[in-house]
Formats: C-alpha cells, structure tokens, sequence
C-alpha cells in the first residue's frame, strides 16, 4: 500500500509544482483539468499522512510490547496497538477507493432531462413529481437548479422538463438516476381506484465546457419564436426563445426561460454543447459497460431502473435489487441512500475491473 501511494505522492508532487507554471495557467482546458487532479491526489495525501501515522504507530507499540520492562508503557502500547490494528483496514479500503481512476465527467455539472412516458396524464404528473425530488434533493446538497425549458402536461406536470444542475460533483452523483423511473398507484383522474403503472425516462448529460466541443455555427440553424407558458405579458408577443438545430446530427435544443433572446441562445448553445459530448460518451460508456458487464451504470435510456410503488410505500432500484420502505421521504428528496449504494455497487465493480491486489 505504501508503494502505491509513494507512486501517487511523485504525481501529487508533481502536479503541484505544474499548476504554479505560467504556461499551465494560460491553456485554461489543461490548468482546469490539473486542478481537478489536484484536489483529488490531495484527498489521497491526508490518507496517506494519516496511514504513515497509524503504521508508525503500530511498529512503536509491537516494539515496547515485546521489550516489557515497563508495565505502565506497554499497557499504554496495546491500546495503541489495538487502535491502530482496527483503524488500519478501514484505511485501506478507503484508499482503494480512491485509488480507482476518477472519471473525468464526474466533476462536471449536468443537464438532467424528464420526460413522461407511457401513461397519459399521469406520467407528466409523475414527470413533475420527480422534478420535484431532484430539485429537493439538489437544494439539500447546496447545489443550484436553473430550468432550461418545459412543455407543460394537461393535467399538471411535465410532458419534458429540462434543468441545469450547478455544483460539486455533480454528474458524478447524477448519472446513477439516468433510466426508466416507473410509478404504480392509483392516478387522481382514475375513478374506479385501480392502480395504474406509469413511467417517466431520466436523462442527464455530463455540461460540457467550451473546449470539450467546438461547434461550428454555420452547422446550427437557428430559430426564434414566441414562449410559451408563465411568464406575463411578455410571453408570446416577443420572439424571444431560441431553438437550435445542428444540421450534421439532427440534434435539437431549445430554451425559453429566460426573457433575453441572447440569454436563451447562450443556454441552448449550452445544452446543445453538452447534448454532443454526450453522444461520444454514450458511445464509450457503451464500450466499458461491455467490459465490464455493468448494470449500474450501463447508459442504456431504455432500461428500467426504479418503481415507485404508493399502495406498499415502497421503493425498488432493480439494478442492485435496493428495496426501501421509505416512499414519502425519498420523494421529498432523500435519494441519497439510494445513490449511496449505487456508487458502492459501481466502486465495487471497478475494483474488481481493475484487479487492485493491495
């Protein structure tokens, strides 16, 4: 173990003295990415101080154990020594998870996408139900929601909502949610009282940054045309939201939130940007889940990942077969139990991907 991180102190060394380099800070796309590096090998560093220390201290205390002159010191030495033996494993495993390769997208912020699916009315009510738990869930982590567009549902709801989602490592935590979100109860309109099944797909693009993709205007149509929805007196006697086409991959992305024509083309742009990056990720999350055999992660929109089930206040995530009886909190937003397993269950996979013998 302590080769291994003697191997990531050389890096860690090695990166600190790169980010003070003026020619480092002036390439922005290399000076972020060294950062981001930079704060990860600094988490590993303390856990190395604190593993020197718990090693020292248990070679000290085997010491004066074996020497025995001195009954106080060597009473004062077990406790030391059992400390040390308990502490030392958790240490370990900690160190082993961070010693997976971090993907790059994790740190990024995200574009998250509800859409209702099968079930009328009642999926665009479940479509505004589960915004509701991402923006609860978001507030809860410090993390700020800024709608992008929406096409409302007849009945309440969303038929699609988009949101940008700003913050620490964000992607990273929401990707687990991409997928088919199911709900069974009985709908509000359903007169006779029979549960019905209804579903919603999630999806979340990793925000790319200006220089992960360039785009080239003259491949973009751009059209403008009146909002619609809330929004007083201005909406729909201004043109001011914006739909992009990109002519090469047919790819649309529009925004209609904000009152400013350039504000609306500078958000769609951005959701477009990151619409883009998403099809070369998709396509090698598509590779390593073939690699790796990966249900967690496996980037396929059309699997089903969840149910909502209202009658027994229940909630099954299918890919690592997670059941809790905890509906009512988890829709307020407490889903952090859920991706707390998700990410175990992906760590888990990795570290036998990577085969680490430490």
């Amino acid at each position: 173990m302590l080769e291994k991180l003697q191997i990531v102190k050389q890096r860690f060394d090695e990166v600190s003295d790169l980010i003070i380099q003026p020619d480092v800070i002036t390439d922005q796309k290399r000076y972020v990415e060294l950062n981001k590096e930079y704060k990860d090998l600094r988490l590993l560093m303390d856990k190395r101080e604190i593993y020197i220390e718990y090693t020292e201290n248990l070679k000290e205390a085997e010491e004066i154990i074996a020497d025995g002159s001195d009954a106080e010191m060597v009473e004062m030495a077990k406790m030391q020594y059992d400390e040390a033996k308990e502490a030392i494993p958790k240490l370990e495993d900690e160190i082993r998870v961070l010693l997976i390769p971090k993907d790059p997208q994790d740190s990024k912020n995200a574009v998250v996408e509800l859409r209702a699916g099968t079930g009328g009315d009642e999926a665009s009510i479940f479509a505004g139900d589960l915004f509701r738990m991402y923006s609860k869930y978001c507030e809860s982590r410090g993390w700020k929601v800024d709608t992008v567009d929406y096409s409302e549902g007849t009945n309440g709801g969303f038929k699609e909502i988009q949101f940008e989602v700003t913050g620490d490592d964000v992607y990273g935590t929401l990707k687990f949610e991409a997928g088919v979100h199911r709900v069974q109860r009985v709908p509000q309109t359903e007169t006779q009282g029979r549960v019905h099944t209804s579903a919603a797909t999630v999806m979340v693009f990793p925000e790319a940054e200006e220089f992960d993709v360039e785009i080239n205007p003259k491949e973009v149509r751009v059209d403008f045309f009146c909002s619609s929805g809330p929004g007083g007196q201005s909406v729909n006697t201004t043109y001011s939201a914006v739909r992009l086409t990109h002519i090469p991959t047919g790819l649309v992305a529009q925004c209609q939130d904000q009152k400013s024509q350039h504000k609306n083309k500078e958000k769609a742009f951005k959701v477009l940007r990151s619409r883009l990056y998403d099809l070369e990720l998709a396509k090698k999350n598509e590779e390593d889940a073939a690699l790796r055999g990966t249900m967690v992660t496996s980037g396929d929109r059309s699997a089903k990942i969840r149910t909502y089930n209202y009658s027994q206040g229940r909630v099954t995530d299918h890919r690592i077969g997670l059941t809790l009886y905890d509906l009512q909190n988890i829709v307020n937003g407490d889903i952090q139990k859920i991706i707390d397993e998700l990410q175990l269950a992906d760590n888990t996979e990795k570290l036998k991907a990577s085969d680490q013998h430490i």
